[in-house]
């Protein structure tokens, strides 16, 4: 039997970048690794981190995180540069995918989520995305303003 996410004392999500979801249509997401050093680990266990800005780029056969923030961990003996790029581990097809697709006209790799996972080692989930305009924003508001509507006049009339 699986373990549930949210009684599992080892899975804590890091960041979350909310506004994907809305400037972003997601087409498809993958769950990858990244590499950090001790002193990005020990910060991330304690303090905030930030992917709101960041983005994530298929460069000379390598995925990369770039301008995500993790705060600098005080009691550090080999500090860490907080807005460096970062590799994300993901299998030569996946990688190979994820090129392809960016390859289209719009496409983008976004980063979605910074979480540990049960196991207790830091993943991201990525998301492939195309840009939204304005026209699909406001779709998606009135989309989600029915969908709470309908929702209040299902409990009122139960």
């Amino acid at each position: 039997m699986a373990k549930k996410k949210d009684t599992d004392p080892n899975y804590k999500v890091l960041a979350e970048n909310r506004r994907a979801r809305y400037d972003y249509a997601i087409d498809d997401d993958i769950e990858c690794g990244i590499i950090l050093t001790g002193s990005e680990v020990k910060s991330l266990r304690e303090t905030s981190s930030n992917i709101a800005e960041s983005y994530a780029a298929v460069e000379e056969g390598e995925l990369w995180l770039v301008n995500s923030y993790i705060a600098p961990y005080n009691r550090a003996m080999f500090p860490h540069e907080e807005r460096r790029r970062r590799k994300l581990l993901v299998s030569r097809k996946e990688l190979s995918r994820l090129w392809s697709e960016t390859q289209r006209k719009g496409m983008t790799l976004v980063p979605l989520v910074l979480y540990f996972n049960h196991k207790g080692l830091a993943k991201m989930k990525i998301g492939i995305a195309k840009g939204k305009k304005n026209h699909d924003k406001r779709a998606t508001d009135a989309q989600r303003d029915w969908n709470r509507q309908k929702q209040r006049l299902l409990r009122h009339d139960a």
